[in-house]
């Protein structure tokens, strides 16, 4: 069972910004920028196209109003969709504001957002959402 796994099934806390029935969105914990969001499906599938066609055809309607809610509460250039999932065997995307290429650079440091920092944003993400 995959981390990401453990987070649907609620074994392990995140900071849950969406969820349906085919998918679940939480802030990345180690962001690149604040508003780093990951899309992530409920079932276990290394690489994002290898998903089963619904899953593939519904994950970016599931991941707009994220991505609308991200620009609203982080003012940038645009929310960019990463698929880099090298790290957790289970697909996923990255949905993070950007302004220029160098803010997705995996190879940058992470942010370290305190506790509290990371609630501020999760609040504010889901209180622009519109599903």
């Amino acid at each position: 069972m995959t981390i990401f796994s453990k987070i649907i099934q609620g074994e392990i806390p995140a900071y849950k910004i969406a969820e349906n029935e085919l998918f679940f969105a939480f802030l990345d914990i180690f962001p690149l920028q604040k508003g780093h969001v990951l899309v992530v499906p409920k079932i276990e599938v290394d690489k994002v196209f290898e998903l089963p066609d619904q899953y593939l055809s519904q994950i970016l309607v599931f991941a707009k109003p994220i991505a609308e809610a991200i620009a609203a509460c982080f003012p940038c250039n645009r929310v960019s969709m990463v698929t880099v999932g090298l790290e957790v065997p289970h697909a996923h995307l990255h949905l993070i504001p950007m302004n220029q290429a160098e803010d997705l650079n995996f190879a940058n440091p992470k942010l370290q957002l305190s506790k509290e920092e990371l609630i501020a944003i999760q609040e504010a993400i889901i209180a622009k959402l519109l599903f």
